[in-house]
């Protein structure tokens, strides 16, 4: 049972504007309930007790939502990126890279993800690293797109052809063992780079890839949903809806 994660919250979301002028992404509310607080929810539900968030844009309106949850008795750490308007997401991995010890997972802050994608994340152990992945008919340009030998991933990218796409990253990884100090490392070789800033985290999974310690388990048939343009907004709230009415 992995007890750890990291949520990365730190963007604005400029493409959902105007809805995140004055907020964050994270804290849209969907169903009466922020982004960032359904994420931690299930998470916790699902056996994480152990939460790194890091923040960036509007960090103190986060900070006050994750106050409210570490009420309700949840270990939160907030870790604020100071480079959020200038660094992807790699940047704020970097930020957290010393928390990547023993096992974790991350989780992209516009990632709303149901209980069963977290017990399938929790009870596979085949590799050090573990992307979870849904499968479609076809896949668009701003799919983060996996190439696939079997359930080993081969290379992940926006730019992937589809003729080299079999599935796309839901945003959802597990480390296990060796996975996260390779995954660590290979943050810190990056981040050294000139366009180290430049790059989302998942270039590192794509790095890692020929070493053949990097695989992927299907969630495909499992509700998520990924809040990044308008259009997402309403997906995710119908998604939300249907949780909360059967919790009752």
């Amino acid at each position: 049972m992995i007890d750890k994660v990291i949520i990365l919250s730190a963007g604005q979301g400029s493409r959902l504007l105007p809805l995140t002028a004055e907020r964050p992404k994270c804290l849209i509310d969907f169903s009466d309930k922020s982004l960032i607080r359904w994420q931690i929810e299930m998470l916790a539900a699902g056996g994480v007790s152990e939460f790194h968030v890091v923040t960036g844009f509007m960090t103190d309106m986060v900070e006050t939502e994750l106050d409210h949850l570490r009420q309700a008795g949840l270990n939160i750490t907030v870790h604020f990126n100071p480079f959020f308007k200038v660094a992807d997401n790699l940047g704020s991995c970097w930020i957290v890279r010393d928390i990547m010890q023993g096992d974790f997972m991350i989780l992209n802050g516009d990632t709303l993800i149901s209980s069963d994608i977290i017990a399938t994340a929790q009870n596979t152990e085949n590799w050090p690293i573990t992307v979870t992945v849904d499968i479609k008919d076809h896949y668009d340009s701003d799919d983060m797109k996996v190439s696939l030998d079997g359930d080993r991933l081969t290379a992940i990218g926006k730019t992937l052809t589809a003729e080299e796409s079999d599935a796309e990253s839901i945003g959802f990884l597990a480390f296990r063992g060796e996975g996260g100090g390779l995954f660590r490392e290979k943050v810190r070789e990056i981040m050294r780079t000139p366009a180290g800033v430049e790059n989302w985290y998942l270039k590192i999974i794509d790095a890692l890839a020929p070493s053949e310690k990097v695989g992927t388990v299907s969630i495909a048939g499992s509700d998520w949903a990924e809040v990044d343009f308008l259009n997402d907004v309403e997906t995710a709230a119908a998604l939300t809806a249907k949780w909360k009415s059967a919790s009752g």
